[in-house]
């Protein structure tokens, strides 16, 4: 198996790389089968060693791949039962050649009954591949109902069944499988939205296809790459780390400006003030002295601040009451850079305005109201709502979720850190602070963005690996974040 890279494809796109190798380099179709077939068996019997293999089939290709393995498993001696969805009789090229090498090896196909029960085994998905473009039913839903309820591992042949290829959406049904492998070109749908409770750990294999190939088709989003900050000059000082203003806190909601406030800082941010209601703005720093803390009831005390300041985040604990609405109309008349989050992004939803220099860093609901449509248009297409994000409002579209989207344009960046002990009051807070410290910083807006997501979701990954992930809490991620900027 290969390291993962980081560009990611349109099941098309990789359906094209692959036509290219056939007919323009003359690699043999049934070579790239078999290939594909000897790291999936490799990969079982690295992990299982010698448990019995149950292949699930459809048709097409993804079934002659399951075949091949099929074929792997009974030379090297072990039990293994092919399950079949589709007569195997009307497979057609490299998919009726792996099929008849099977059957001429002493294999057995059995027809797939839904009554059936699995135990003891090692499952291969191999039902549908990366062209599905259609809800999941009949005995192939069955099929994916007694995998799934089977609790037995699964390894998926180069995608789950049912996982959208280009959106990562769960087509009625999907497979949760244990490991996925995945050939020639990644897939994007991969990486995001349901994708993360189906794929399981990924592995890629370019099947030797020429490195031509990949030079020839440009992919459509990238992963991120684990970023490091340089050092600082030993002559630097508080006023070459810029000024991050943060705008929020109604009342009942000032731990939501505090956490964002504290990344700031954490982030590297050489001055940090807050603009919340004048009841609580004595007690935000007790915990921070570091942040300076003032309480604004009108535009003429904002704009005050605002005018000090490198970079403007608004929206945490601000709520939507007139004060809010107040504040917001306020850092929108200004022309510094915006992070806008939480509230502020559905005071934006209201009216809406394109501004190049802002972040916004829209959880599903949210983009779904910035949008005006439901979350679930949002959860469909995950890499559609985040360039419609970007186009209607301009700057950079950062859409929240397990698989972290950020648009900057035509260009899309996905981070695959962080994980579901995420899920609690504060994190985006803490993401919005990130940015901003980073933007003082002098980073652009697109790598503000970039960074802040990656090293929020690896500092939760860390805190998780700490001390697990349910309870995990907003705060908790503070010192891992101040260590992974350092890195």
């Amino acid at each position: 198996m290969q390291k993962i890279p980081t560009n990611l494809y349109l099941a098309e796109q990789v359906r094209e790389m692959d036509r290219m190798a056939i007919e323009d380099y003359a690699i043999a179709g049934i070579d790239l089968m078999r290939k594909a077939g000897q790291q999936v068996f490799d990969l079982i019997q690295e992990n299982f060693a010698s448990m019995a293999i149950a292949v699930f089939c459809g048709a097409g290709n993804n079934a002659g791949d399951g075949y091949v393995i099929a074929t792997l498993a009974k030379q090297a001696g072990l039990e293994v039962n092919v399950y079949c969805l589709s007569n195997p009789k009307n497979l057609k090229g490299d998919a009726a050649t792996a099929y008849l090498n099977y059957i001429a090896k002493g294999g057995q196909v059995i027809a797939f009954e839904n009554s059936l029960q699995l135990s003891d085994c090692i499952i291969v998905d191999a039902l549908l591949g990366t062209g599905l473009d259609r809800m999941v039913s009949g005995k192939f839903a069955e099929a994916i109902s007694v995998i799934n309820q089977s609790e037995m591992p699964v390894v998926a042949v180069d995608i789950p069944s049912g996982l959208n290829a280009d959106t990562g959406n769960i087509m009625g049904c999907a497979v949760q499988a244990l490991w996925t492998v995945s050939f020639i070109g990644l897939k994007r749908g991969m990486f995001t939205g349901f994708a993360a409770d189906c794929c399981g750990k990924i592995v890629y294999s370019s099947l030797d296809i020429p490195d031509v190939i990949f030079k020839r088709i440009k992919p459509v989003a990238k992963l991120m790459v684990q970023p490091v900050l340089p050092k600082r000059q030993r002559t630097a000082h508080k006023g070459h780390h810029g000024h991050v203003l943060l705008v929020g806190g109604d009342n009942g909601f000032s731990g939501a400006i505090r956490l964002a406030a504290e990344a700031a800082l954490k982030t590297g941010a050489g001055l940090v003030s807050v603009a919340t209601r004048k009841s609580h703005a004595a007690y935000i720093n007790i915990v921070n002295p570091e942040l300076m803390c003032h309480g604004v009831d009108n535009r003429d005390e904002l704009k005050a601040l605002i005018d000090k300041v490198s970079v403007v985040v608004i929206g945490p604990g601000l709520g939507q009451s007139a004060w809010a609405k107040t504040l917001f109309e306020c850092v929108l008349n200004s022309n510094k850079p915006l992070v806008v989050d939480a509230d502020a992004l559905n005071l934006l939803a209201e009216e809406k305005i394109q501004r190049g220099n802002w972040v916004l860093t829209p959880h599903p609901g949210e983009a779904a109201r910035l949008l005006k449509c439901s979350t679930n248009e949002i959860a469909a297409d995950r890499f559609l709502t985040a360039l419609q994000l970007q186009k209607n409002y301009g700057g950079v579209a950062v859409l929240k979720g397990a698989g972290t989207l950020i648009s900057c344009g035509e260009e899309i960046t996905l981070s695959t850190t962080g994980n579901p002990g995420m899920a609690s009051g504060g994190m985006g807070d803490v993401l919005a602070g990130m940015v901003a410290g980073l933007i003082a910083q002098k980073y652009t807006l697109s790598q503000s963005a970039k960074i802040a997501v990656y090293i929020h979701g690896e500092a939760a990954d860390l805190s998780a690996k700490a001390k697990g992930e349910r309870g995990m809490l907003a705060s908790d991620l503070m010192p891992f974040i101040r260590e992974l900027i350092n890195r």
